[in-house]
């Protein structure tokens, strides 16, 4: 199993990242919530992983806090929740919102969550409500802070939006309606979130 991924960040986009070390590429895909924090293309990087074996497929998710990471692989083990839609939550919800709305049985925000209808809303609450109890979650982000100072950010939003189901149409309203009601946010993260839950 690989735990984690450190070296060179080589290229990133909102749903993913390649890290080199020692000269190999490794492709890792990652939530927004992961993408709005990873420095500048060139610089070090470390991304905690879950290397995900299917018979057709290998696959690593990064992220960059043991919190996502352990949330990911929570949501993975309950019956029908895929690692798509586990990164979908994720780029929607921080960890400790996430576990928050699972805690209070919100099942109609969960819904907000692009595929994620009600009875699975209702399979996450029920089947990791007790997991979250004994957990005690931090994302490790302070309340409003972001580590990125990207410009592009709305065709970021839009990429990640469009990664995450929607279509180009659909994330591009998604997109201007988020930045109409509030047209001081200036980071992709913030941008997707609010359009998740819209």
């Amino acid at each position: 199993m690989i735990d984690y991924v450190s070296g060179h960040l080589a290229s990133k986009k909102p749903t993913e990242a390649v890290v080199d070390v020692g000269g190999i590429g490794y492709r890792v895909l990652i939530p927004t919530s992961t993408f709005e924090r990873l420095p500048v293309p060139g610089e070090a990087v470390t991304l905690l992983t879950h290397h995900h074996v299917r018979e057709d497929a290998i696959t690593l998710f990064g992220f960059v806090s043991a919190e996502e990471r352990h949330v990911f692989e929570l949501m993975i083990g309950v019956s029908g929740i895929g690692p798509k839609l586990a990164l979908a939550a994720l780029s929607a919800l921080r960890p400790s919102e996430l576990r928050q709305r699972i805690l209070e049985g919100d099942a109609a925000m969960l819904t907000r969550i692009p595929g994620v209808g009600r009875k699975t809303a209702e399979r996450l609450v029920i089947e990791l409500r007790d997991r979250f109890e004994k957990d005690g979650l931090d994302d490790g982000a302070s309340p409003g802070s972001t580590v990125s100072g990207n410009d592009n950010f709305r065709a970021d939003a839009m990429a990640a939006l469009e990664a995450l189901g929607l279509s180009r149409s659909a994330a591009e309203k998604a997109v201007l309606g988020v930045l109409r009601k509030d047209p001081a946010i200036r980071n992709a993260e913030e941008v997707i979130r609010l359009a998740l839950r819209s």
